[in-house]
């Protein structure tokens, strides 16, 4: 029997049972992908990493990212948590600020925060800048069981990606969103195989705040607390639909509410001529557990 550590965290947090859960294993040698797999159903968790040394030069250290259904590129908040695990656990020396991660997007940087020889957040750098898509011919309103009038008349929907598509869908309250909830017959017939499966309905309200929900039944995700992939190619649309007179965009996003686990997600991106050219995503993270995983 080979013994695999494991650890689980809470990320896009400062509190326990905040945020978005994770398991992390730190030595993933020997497992093969459908090991991986069935490990990520086993926990249940949004999504679980594995981690292996990097096949690329440039790069410290190979993720890969697994929901309980499926192998993803990239995602956000298995991207910070991963870097903090590390660095708590002494991979990473206190003196190094930045380290890369190979990822299926391709190498993602991350950017570590110490204080006190302790980690204080982790800041993951975009691989890819946001890509649009066609936005599919489906009812808002019935998508997310709201009323035509809960809908941001004055802004679009829109299907973005970067490494990971979602459809950002913009609402008129921060009560819609509590409200709203996914239609998943609509879901199934309209959007279930097609790059506007990951919805993201968000409300913009005053001070660069966005209030946020994500439901991914297709990576089975009924509803996620803390999106980082999504936060990330949230930029695209922010600087096409809500532009700042200067390059430097700084936004606060909070997500979770509803699940009783509220994230905090701090987006900052260089944008021109509503080109985004540069993204940050970056958060806490919260260590809850570790272990070890008998095979």
């Amino acid at each position: 029997m080979n013994n695999y550590a494991f650890y689980t965290l809470d990320v896009f947090t400062e509190q326990i049972f905040g945020g978005n859960p994770l398991a992390v294993f730190p030595d993933a040698q020997g497992l093969t992908a459908s090991k991986m797999q069935a490990i990520a159903k086993e926990f249940n968790l949004s999504e679980t990493v594995f981690v292996l040394p990097s096949e690329q030069p440039d790069c410290d250290f190979q993720l890969r990212i697994f929901t309980p259904h499926a192998e993803i590129p990239f995602a956000g908040h298995p991207t910070v948590g991963t870097a903090y695990l590390l660095a708590h656990l002494g991979f990473i020396p206190t003196t190094q600020t930045q380290i890369f991660l190979e990822e299926g997007v391709g190498t993602i940087p991350v950017a570590i925060a110490w204080e006190n020889n302790r980690v204080k957040t982790t800041a993951l750098s975009a691989a890819q800048m946001p890509v649009f898509s066609e936005v599919p011919a489906v009812a808002i309103a019935e998508l997310l069981n709201l009323t035509p009038a809960d809908s941001a008349s004055d802004r679009q929907p829109a299907v973005i990606s970067c490494g990971l598509s979602f459809f950002y869908i913009p609402l008129a309250s921060e009560a819609a969103l509590h409200r709203c909830s996914l239609n998943l017959a609509l879901w199934e017939k309209a959007l279930k195989n097609t790059e506007a499966a990951n919805i993201y309905p968000f409300f913009v309200a005053e001070n660069q705040t966005i209030y946020a929900r994500m439901f991914a039944p297709a990576l089975g995700i009924t509803e996620d607390p803390a999106t980082g992939s999504a936060a990330t190619a949230l930029a695209g649309y922010l600087a096409k639909y809500y532009p700042v007179a200067t390059p430097e965009n700084h936004w606060q996003i909070y997500q979770g509410i509803e699940m009783g686990r509220p994230s905090q997600i701090r987006l900052s991106f260089q944008s021109e001529a509503d080109q985004v050219n540069a993204i940050s995503v970056a958060g806490a993270t919260v260590l809850v557990s570790e272990g070890t995983l008998g095979l």
